[in-house]
C-alpha cells in the first residue's frame, strides 16, 4: 500500500505543538484576568462601603433622593405693575424715541389718530401686535398690566381713558389710586 502521509506529517498531527498550548494559555489569561480584576474591585468596594442597608436614617435617605429642582407652570405671583412701570420696563425702547414708526410718548399729534380709534383698538394692537410691535410689546406682562401701559401712554398723548379694572382675585394693584382724569 502506498503511504499517503509521510511520517513527519503524521507525527505533527498526533501531538499538539507547543505553540497551541501557548495560545490556549494566553486566551485563558486574557479572559480570566479582567474577570479577576473586576471581581476584586467589587469585593473591595463592598467591604469598604460605609453606607450599607439600614445604616442611614430615613431623613438621610430622603435628603439623598430629594428633587433637584421644581418647575412651576403658570404666571408667577407678583405685585401688579403700574402703567408707568410697564412703559419704563418695555415700551420706552420704541415709544420714547419713536423708533420703527412708534408714536413718541407724549406726542399728541402722533397719538391723536390712534386715540380716535378708541381704547379697545389700542389695547388690541398692544395685545396682538401691530406693524413692527410684537404681541404685548414683546414682554411677559399680564393683560391687565399691558392695558394699564396703554392708558398711561395714550393719556400722556392727550387721551382721557379711565384706568382699567383689576382682574378678580388680583391684589390691589400698585398705583391704583392714580386713575386717569
Amino acid at each position: 500500500m502506498s503511504n499517503h502521509h509521510p511520517t513527519s506529517a503524521h507525527d505533527a498531527h498526533a501531538t499538539p505543538s507547543p505553540s497551541l498550548f501557548k495560545q490556549v494559555f494566553n486566551l485563558v489569561v486574557l479572559l480570566a484576568l479582567p474577570v479577576l480584576v473586576v471581581g476584586s474591585l467589587i469585593g473591595y468596594y463592598k467591604a469598604h462601603d460605609s453606607v450599607g442597608p439600614g445604616s442611614l436614617s430615613e431623613e438621610a435617605v430622603e435628603a439623598r433622593i430629594q428633587k433637584v429642582g421644581m418647575l412651576q407652570l403658570g404666571a408667577a405671583k407678583h405685585e401688579l405693575r403700574t402703567g408707568e412701570a410697564v412703559f419704563k420696563a418695555q415700551c420706552t425702547t420704541c415709544h420714547t424715541a419713536g423708533t420703527l414708526g412708534a408714536p413718541k410718548f407724549g406726542d399728541a399729534a402722533a397719538w391723536a389718530p390712534r386715540i380716535a380709534t378708541g381704547f379697545d383698538a389700542l389695547l388690541n394692537s398692544a395685545m396682538n401686535g401691530k406693524g413692527n410691535m410684537t404681541k404685548q410689546g414683546g414682554a411677559a406682562f399680564s393683560d391687565y398690566e399691558v392695558a394699564r401701559a396703554v392708558v398711561y401712554m395714550a393719556n400722556a398723548g392727550g387721551a382721557k381713558f379711565a384706568e382699567p379694572k383689576a382682574p378678580e382675585g388680583a391684589a390691589a394693584p400698585a398705583g391704583a389710586a392714580s386713575a386717569a382724569q
